[in-house]
């Protein structure tokens, strides 16, 4: 297809967001409901019950400190099971693709699409759950009112990584071992429920180069209303890690893509 005759770049990569929007809005109440629930029944269920025992971390009231983290880890999860499963159905079983690349469209085009719908799911999630903690006090407003783009850059970032491990996954069982092996641990040992510093020593570097690690610290930096310059650093690695884990994802499934 001559480049000359494609529709310009934001066209054609908003044309992917769009068709993901349609799908996703066509059961609306099935698909959106359940980001404002369930952070109710994680609160309740692990919040208030070991907030009985801690009542305090690292200055803030426990569930304060749970709830800030959980502002990130429903947009870790929506993104990664978009760019996963979701993607890995369109590609192999709905041959949605196939379809979509018949429009003047580029294969390059359709991954960023599929990057930035899974941001928007991230920013959604990331907002819902914002609403329903500032609803029940859990979170004062002020600056956590930017959480949503914390949760936009995450769901770009981990829609970045689960495109890259997309790539390689030849049955769809395999995602078990992403999802089991390592967004699991990373819930746990990246500071949304304890700190990092409470790890052990040897443990903390590791931490250190989880993707969560440093969008839950840039999540509670806004809940906390205190800007440190290590959060500039955060958000470095943030930005860093999404261009190049999405370009050696774009690398890979754009081969795929075009066979």
């Amino acid at each position: 297809m001559n480049s000359n005759n494609l529709p310009s770049l934001t066209t054609r990569i908003m044309s992917v967001w769009y068709r993901h929007f349609l799908v996703y809005t066509r059961n609306l109440i099935s698909n959106g409901l359940p980001p404002f629930l369930e952070p109710l029944i994680f609160l309740a269920g692990v919040g208030l019950g070991l907030g009985k025992y801690i009542v305090s971390m690292d200055g803030l009231p426990y569930i304060q400190y749970l709830a800030s983290g959980l502002l990130v880890t429903s947009s870790m999860y929506t993104a990664s099971f978009e760019c996963t499963y979701g993607t890995f159905i369109r590609l192999e079983y709905d041959k949605a693709y196939d379809g979509m690349l018949a429009a003047p469209i580029t294969a390059t085009d359709l991954i960023v699409g599929e990057i930035l719908w899974a941001g928007s799911k991230g920013w959604f999630f990331s907002l819902a759950v914002l609403i329903i903690v500032t609803l029940f006090g859990v979170i004062p407003p002020g600056l956590s009112l930017l959480a949503p783009l914390v949760g936009f850059l995450t769901g770009l970032m981990f829609a970045s990584i689960s495109l890259w491990v997309t790539s390689f996954v030849k049955t769809i069982n395999h995602f078990n071992f992403y999802f089991t092996g390592v967004l699991s641990p990373m819930f746990f040992f990246s500071g949304v429920v304890f700190p990092v510093s409470s790890l052990p020593r040897l443990i903390q570097p590791f931490a250190e180069i989880m993707p969560l690690t440093h969008v839950v610290r840039l999540v509670r930096a806004l809940c906390q209303q205190s800007f440190q310059t290590g959060q500039l650093l955060d958000l470095l690695y943030i930005l860093v890690l999404t261009l190049g884990i999405g370009l050696l994802g774009i690398r890979r499934l754009r081969s795929r893509l075009i066979l």
